[in-house]
């Protein structure tokens, strides 16, 4: 399997999980483009049960840096910070 099929699998499989687990949190279906924080579906308290649930799912661990608003906005972009942590950053 190609570097980019491989990165591409493990994209769609990451986004699957936010995606269940958030839409089983916040009780309402999310996609991966749904701002998480505008939409008023992710309380200080869920951003916290978020990042720890993202660093015990996907063997991560989200540093001082990496705990912005930017990369927890979407479901997207959580996506995106897992697979740069995993170091499938490249293509």
């Amino acid at each position: 399997m190609s570097t980019s099929t491989e990165r591409a699998v493990a994209q769609e499989a990451i986004n699957a999980s936010l995606v269940e687990f958030v839409t089983r949190q916040a009780k309402t279906s999310v996609t991966t483009d749904v701002d998480l924080f505008g939409s008023g579906l992710v309380s200080s308290l869920f951003a916290m049960q978020l990042v720890a649930h993202v660093e015990s799912t996907f063997g991560v661990t989200v540093r001082g840096p990496d705990l912005t608003l930017a990369n927890f906005r979407t479901v997207a972009d959580i996506t995106r910070l897992v697979l740069r942590l995993r170091g499938h950053d490249g293509g």
